[in-house]
């Protein structure tokens, strides 16, 4: 019995083997194999060309929050918000050296600045006579707490005007939180909650020339917000400060903010881009995430991107002002001033 099983298994089993060979014909034949694997493969590379596009994508997108994660954002938090700055940061706006501008100015020349500042030579069409006040030409400035401009510009205002005389006071502020929110300086301690107002004066002496500030106030909390060269004027506090807006109203060139005055020059705007130690981006400002204590240590130690560019915006506005006190200023005399005075179409 037990033979006659095996004989029976015996024989099942040579049918199946009998018939494997036509399970076999259902497969490709070798020639179709091998071009199916090659469509998978290119398939797979493709597949993986497009996941790592995806992935570049997003880490481009994601790069600024990603670096900047856990940050604090120290705008935000009004840190130190119109108070007076310490002496030892003051002194880095008041004796800063001149060779740090002979520097920059230089590289400013040489184009070899990272960061785009004003191109020269300068509009002949934005001279004008000097704004005379007892006796001395005048630098005019009017902006706005709310700018992200303003508040980058003010770094190099600051510089260049401690060329011509000193701060006895200066404060701690920020642009809006809803236009860059950029730690800054103030020249006086504003109205930083205000709808809609203007501030007037700042704490600069000098025996050169004269300062006149005006800034539009608003709610730093919101965005962008810019009273009208109409509101400067009705409400300036007095004789001098209103003839200087009239003044720079009567130039029909008005365009935003900053808008400035140098000696015979007016300017329509920040005359450099200088947010940090990177290519300003849409969504990225470096000096967004910087408090102001480092950007003063940047000034101080003028080792890095940030410091060269704010230099070189505050040589621009240096040569601007020297031809009009007939370059009597010691600032006046370094070989990188006369060049670009040269060059702006300014000098004398």
């Amino acid at each position: 019995m037990a033979s006659k099983n095996r004989t029976t298994a015996n024989s099942i089993t040579r049918k199946i083997m009998r018939r494997a060979p036509a399970h076999r014909k259902i497969l490709p034949s070798v020639g179709h194999d091998s071009e199916l694997i090659k469509k998978y493969s290119m398939l797979k590379k493709i597949n993986y060309s497009l996941i790592a596009v995806v992935i570049i994508l997003a880490a481009l997108y994601l790069q600024p929050y990603l670096l900047n994660y856990g940050k604090p954002n120290f705008g935000s938090s009004l840190s130190n918000i119109d108070a007076q700055l310490s002496a030892s940061n003051l002194a880095i706006i008041n004796n800063a050296s001149n060779n740090n501008f002979e520097i920059a100015g230089e590289m400013l020349i040489n184009r070899t600045l990272k960061d785009p500042v004003l191109p020269f030579p300068a509009n002949k069409t934005n001279q004008y006579p000097q704004f005379i006040v007892n006796g001395k030409p005048s630098v005019i400035y009017i902006g706005a707490i709310s700018c992200v401009f303003c508040g980058e510009n003010r770094w190099a205002m600051a510089l260049a005007l401690s060329r011509f005389g000193s701060f006895n006071k200066l404060f701690y502020g920020y642009s809006a939180f809803g236009d860059g929110d950029v730690p800054t300086l103030y020249w006086n301690d504003y109205n930083y909650t205000t709808n809609a107002g203007v501030g007037y004066a700042n704490y600069y002496s000098s025996n050169y020339i004269n300062f006149i500030s005006a800034d539009s106030e608003s709610n730093i909390t919101q965005g962008f917000t810019l009273q009208p060269l109409s509101a400067f004027i009705a409400s300036a506090p007095n004789t001098t400060y209103r003839q200087a807006l009239e003044f720079m109203n009567s130039t029909n060139k008005f365009q935003g903010t900053p808008f400035t005055f140098w000696g015979t020059t007016l300017e329509t705007g920040a005359d450099g881009i200088v947010f940090g130690n990177s290519t300003p981006t849409s969504n990225k400002l470096d000096i967004t995430y910087m408090t102001h204590q480092q950007i003063f240590n940047q000034l101080k130690n003028f080792n890095d991107q940030f410091a060269y560019g704010e230099y070189a915006a505050a040589d621009v506005y240096i040569a601007y002002t020297c031809p009009s006190i007939n370059n009597s200023a010691p600032v006046c005399a370094l070989p990188a001033i006369k060049k670009l005075e040269v060059l702006m179409n300014v000098a004398k």
